[in-house]
């Protein structure tokens, strides 16, 4: 089976569903954003913070995850003069799930490794929130916020700027964008658990 990236907006279920296929499919789980926090712990000076700057976030993660993608996915074995192939272990395999993917620049990179179209070498899932009104994203977040989700801090007033400022154009771009490099778009703004049975599914199916 290929690897598989699944990226979009926050609060669309890219967590919740990579979970899921860690759990029928048996993949590894990689979430990006705690990716981003251990190297902003260990390198600050590389400025990949999250619930900083997106777009400089994503901008100065994008070598790494080239570089990343490219290594792990190579199946020419070697990059750089380097034998990756021998590295290799059968039935390996990765999700990585996350929203900072900047892939103008990750692409001029996986092109060293023989990557030439994403499509070809990863299974792409696009996740998005076409169909809600604010108050159906407000309505949502209120309702399935923990502690632990960085929006469960906000007060209403904050909630709803963010979700007319931030999230609501987010998903339109981001469907655009993610068709234009070969991501399968799922709208997840109903039926969430309908819609990841589809998606394991259609994996499943990919993977034949």
């Amino acid at each position: 089976m290929k690897n598989i990236i699944i990226a979009g907006p926050g609060r669309n279920g890219k967590t919740a569903l990579a979970r899921k296929i860690n759990e029928e499919l048996d993949y590894f789980v990689i979430n990006l954003d705690k990716l981003m926090t251990v190297f902003d712990k260990a390198y600050p000076q590389l400025d990949v913070r999250i619930a900083w700057d997106y777009d400089k976030a994503t901008a100065n993660v994008a070598p790494f995850l080239g570089h990343f993608l490219g290594i792990f996915t190579s199946n020419h074995g070697m990059a750089n003069d380097l034998n990756l192939q021998k590295h290799v272990v059968k039935g390996n395999r990765f999700v990585l799930e996350g929203g900072h993917f900047d892939f103008e620049k990750i692409m001029p990179i996986l092109k060293m490794y023989g990557i030439e179209a994403l499509k070809d070498h990863f299974i792409l899932v696009g996740l998005v929130q076409n169909k809600k009104t604010a108050d159906d994203f407000f309505n949502d977040i209120r309702k399935y916020d923990t502690d632990d989700e960085w929006t469960y801090s906000f007060n209403d007033n904050e909630l709803r700027e963010l979700i007319n400022r931030d999230l609501i154009p987010s998903n339109q771009f981001m469907t655009d964008y993610l068709m234009k490099f070969g991501f399968t778009i799922y709208d997840t703004s109903t039926e969430r658990e309908r819609v990841f049975d589809k998606i394991v599914e259609d994996i499943k199916s990919t993977s034949l």
